[in-house]
């Protein structure tokens, strides 16, 4: 951490001075007057001021309007104004240049209805302002109005709305724009323009799916021209992305909810504007490292001259306006003690207060007080301009006094602040122009406006030129028109047992390359699975009923985009879909997922390649993710030119530090997803062994309903999906009729899943089910949402037994702990007799736990287990049966997973 930083050399000698200098002004500025705190505090007159703009919000119509609410970028809170002032001081008059915009909007008695203005930022030339502004709702608009982007030209004064045309400014809420070097505007919105046109490609209605926490429409980065035309989808993740802002290297970092199978918080991704190069670069294991404060989220970033990111001290559950800000050197860290991994010799922290040292956001009062914007200046001089509710108490009463007396206002001494007598004053924000120290002056802190106790000041920005960012090189193949026109991009992984550069491979990579020294059959990871994301439609869209989710919602909906073989040395390149959010899973050689589920959504875009090291765990603190964060591959590749890897195919040679994926794409052909799992020893030299056999896991092999549409057993494409429902495609497997005949078609066994798993036997007789599995295709008598056969899957039960013909709850005698039966005993603690006068057990019923669990296929054992090779049901399901109840769980065991296939009524 470069300590010379004027983001990390904060008031820290000063700060008493600034402490008792602030509060003389206190009552001055309640009274409007222009105040310079002291004679070492006059403005520089060498440095120029510079026009500055900021949205000011009125309290009093709503007095939590200055909360920002990380979880609905679009949420509305009337009552905010932007301002110019032509120079930052304090006597230059301050500008309302919105009101006029929305003037037509009005109350009964004429008044302007309040609207709500966010989101500001500057051009690089200094000349205009761009912002998402929303028009007020009036009693006869149906719908409500969106958010929409405006620009404000200063040179002539003027406002517009970027889109222009009505219908499209209200295809969904926009927000958070800045601009692009090229002159285009990058910003966040609900109308998820991609996701809605692949959602026609797949045969749905368009609509604007939910975040994964279903409460409202996820907003995602988008891209348009200066004038609104050509708006593209650049981001695909299920849950918000917003704050976007413009590294100088060209990259746009941007704010990133994660959400994928439960909320893991808010972090700092970035990527290039066509939506290539996705990577995060901060802040997953870093959310409670600021000043003991947990569920610290990144947003309301932007950059500094020296290229460090300052971010407000944001939380999903903000209860105050004010907040602190931090400084944070993302170039050299990935979390605040976690350098990147040629730096090993650093260990943070990576945070800084930006400002002040003595902002307090866990006790009751802040001793620096707190902030709520901050904007650094780019001409040279290292100020900052702040939004600052200073540190104000009321002091108590002196005896005696009226009770309607006024109390008065007090310095924040430690004195002070440790007397319980003195409470704090009401906020009082105001903006202020940070100077720090230089050789010959102390730091020092000017007023530019003057606070009103009504108003708040939630962002700040410089209308001043600024360097244009540079152009980054994008990861796409502009040449590879076959896999743009097809909708590909290229997923090339080094090695998946290349975990957070650890080799857990069994046998050591190099050896698992080389068919000689491990087998095919030793291989632990055989196949990639690809799945992806389903947007969840709103209630309007679709009214359906939790249940649809089946046991868990964790997973929400899920289709699988298809498979690829992973490669001896671990290594997959293949073609995905471009432009959709998938994940990927390791399977065995059965198509059993043995790795963790990839809670992050990646993404390509059509020609790009994505080059991912290996695999990364949960909890893991490791750089991953971010290429110039993370360690080297610990996959090396091949060591020479034109030599195949040792003892294999002759024809597959390699060069220098290809990976075995890397050689077959290039000899054979990048190959694409495919439905089926499919196997061939294409690796073995046949001149020293044998080929291990092949074998196919194929969905044309299924007798009961397939889970692909037709055209897509014949030709595998990018718009191709494995949507599989249980009604529809697995309960089927167990009523699907089973006999096995003689030569003269005599049955000699029925292996009908329910002949043998059902209430009743094939003469109507009442029955217990075999291994206590009722796998009836009849609506559940325990849940009617569910067919019994999913009710008794997937949740615990009692055990039946047959008495005198009727089916009852298994009930058992209650031991203590000492292996004694417990009797039944009244209030008094008296034993209970029957008729006989002998004391009444208690009993209980025998719970049958769940055969299937939605952690996927191997932790379903209790299902599995009776088909393995010599077991009971050996045989009774096919290959392909099993492939796909093994693939329906290791996506989430959901009861559906396409919403518009739930019946509706």
């Amino acid at each position: 951490m470069n300590n010379n930083s004027v983001y990390t050399k904060h008031i820290k000698s000063n700060k008493s001075r600034i402490a008792i200098c602030v509060v003389t002004l206190l009552s001055l500025f309640a009274c409007g007057e222009n105040v310079v705190p002291s004679e070492t505090q006059t403005p520089d007159p060498v440095v120029v001021d510079v026009p500055i703009a900021y949205i000011q919000r009125d309290l009093s119509i709503s007095d939590s309007s200055a909360i920002r609410n990380l979880e609905d970028p679009g949420s509305f809170s009337p009552g905010a104004r932007l301002i110019v002032k032509a120079r930052a001081n304090n006597s230059a008059p301050e500008v309302d240049i919105s009101s006029a915009t929305f003037a037509e909007f009005t109350d009964e008695d004429g008044s302007p209805l309040p609207y709500d203005i966010k989101d500001l930022d500057s051009d690089y030339s200094g000349n205009k302002l761009i912002f998402a502004m929303r028009a007020p709702q009036t009693d006869e608009m149906q719908i409500p109005p969106t958010w929409n982007i405006y620009e404000y030209d200063r040179s002539s004064e003027s406002i517009r709305r970027v889109i222009s045309a009505d219908l499209a400014a209200e295809a969904g809420d926009d927000t958070g724009p800045t601009y692009l070097a090229d002159g285009r505007i990058v910003f966040s919105s609900t109308r998820q323009r991609g996701n809605q046109a692949r959602l026609l490609d797949e045969g749905k209605p368009q609509y604007a799916g939910l975040e994964e926490g279903r409460d409202v429409a996820a907003s995602v980065l988008h891209v348009m021209n200066a004038d609104g035309s050509n708006i593209q989808q650049i981001s695909f993740n299920q849950s918000h992305d917003f704050d976007p802002v413009v590294l100088s290297n060209g990259k746009i970092l941007f704010s990133r909810w994660d959400q994928a199978n439960g909320n893991k918080g808010i972090h700092l991704y970035q990527m290039n504007a066509d939506g290539s190069d996705l990577e995060i670069v901060y802040g997953r294991h870093s959310h409670d490292s600021i000043g003991g404060l947990d569920n610290v989220q990144y947003a309301a970033t932007s950059i500094t001259p020296d290229s460090r990111v300052l971010a407000a001290v944001l939380s999903f559950d903000q209860s105050r306006a004010g907040t602190d800000f931090i400084a944070i050197d993302t170039q050299n860290y990935v979390e605040n003690k976690v350098p990147i991994a040629s730096m090993p010799s650093l260990s943070g922290p990576a945070q800084q207060n930006a400002l002040f040292d003595n902002i307090d956001l866990i006790s009751d009062i802040s001793p620096g007080g707190y902030f709520n914007a901050l904007y650094p200046l780019w001409d040279g001089s290292d100020r900052i301009i702040f939004s600052w509710n200073q540190c104000r108490l009321l002091a108590p009463l002196p005896e005696g006094s009226p009770s309607d007396a006024q109390r008065t206002v007090a310095p924040c001494s430690e004195e002070n602040i440790a007397n319980p007598l003195f409470t704090s004053a009401p906020d009082l924000y105001s903006l202020w122009m940070y100077t720090p120290a230089s050789e010959n002056n102390e730091a020092t802190q000017l007023p530019l406006n003057v606070a009103d106790e009504n108003q708040v000041i939630t962002e700040v920005v410089a209308m001043e030129a600024r360097p244009f960012p540079a152009n980054p090189d994008s990861t796409v193949d502009t040449s590879a028109t076959n896999l743009i026109d097809d909708e590909y991009g290229v997923l090339h992984i080094r090695s998946v047992y290349d975990i957070d550069g650890e080799d857990l491979s069994p046998n050591g990579i190099v050896n698992m390359a080389n068919p000689l020294a491990v087998a095919v059959d030793q291989r632990p990871a055989r196949f990639l699975r690809v799945v992806k994301s389903v947007s969840v439609p709103d209630d309007e869209t679709l009214d359906f009923d939790n249940a649809v989710f089946g046991r868990s919602r964790n997973q929400l909906f899920r289709e699988i985009l298809g498979y690829t073989p992973i490669q001896p040395d671990g290594s997959v390149k293949v073609a995905v879909p471009a432009g959709v959010p998938f994940s990927i899973s390791v399977l065995d050689e059965r198509g059993r997922r043995i790795s963790p589920r990839h809670n992050n959504w990646l993404q390509l875009v059509a020609g790009e390649q994505q080059n991912c090291i290996g695999c990364h765990t949960a909890n893991s603190t490791a750089p991953h993710g971010r290429k110039d964060a993370q360690t080297n591959s610990i996959n090396v590749g091949a060591t020479t030119n034109g030599q195949a890897f040792p003892n294999t195919n002759p024809d597959l040679f390699a060069d220098a530090g290809e990976t075995m994926a890397e050689t077959l794409a290039r000899v054979q052909g990048l190959p694409r997803l495919t439905a089926n799992i499919s196997f061939d020893d294409i690796w073995v030299d046949q001149s020293i062994q044998a080929p291990t056999p092949s074998f196919e896991y194929r969905y044309q092999d299924l007798s009961s309903p397939l889970p692909i549409e037709q055209s897509c057993a014949q030709n595998w494409t990018a718009l191709c999906r494995a949507v599989i429902n249980f009604p529809e495609h697995i309960a089927p497997i167990f009523t699907l009729e089973r006999l096995q005949f003689d030569e003269e078609m005599n049955v000699l066994a029925d292996n009908t899943c329910n002949s043998c798993h059902s209430l009743e036997d094939n003469n109507a007789m009442a029955q217990v089910p075999k291994g206590q599995l009722d796998l009836r295709d009849t609506l559940s008598q325990d849940n009617p949402n569910f067919l019994t056969s999913y009710r008794e899957l997937m949740f615990n039960d009692t055990a039946l037994e047959l008495i005198e013909g009727n089916l009852v709850e298994q009930l058992v005698p209650v031991f203590d702990g000492n292996g004694d039966p417990v009797f039944e005993r009244d209030e008094n603690g008296e034993l209970i007799l029957d008729e006989l006068g002998n004391p009444i057990p208690v009993l209980q019923t025998v719970n049958v736990r769940a055969s299937m669990n939605p952690n996927g296929a191997l932790a379903s054992s209790r299902f599995f287990a009776p088909f393995e090779p010599g077991e009971s049901h050996e045989g009774m399901l096919t290959d392909a049966e099993l492939r796909l109840i093994t693939e329906w769980l290791d996506i989430g065991g959901q009861y559906y997973n396409n919403p518009f296939d739930v019946p509706q009524e």
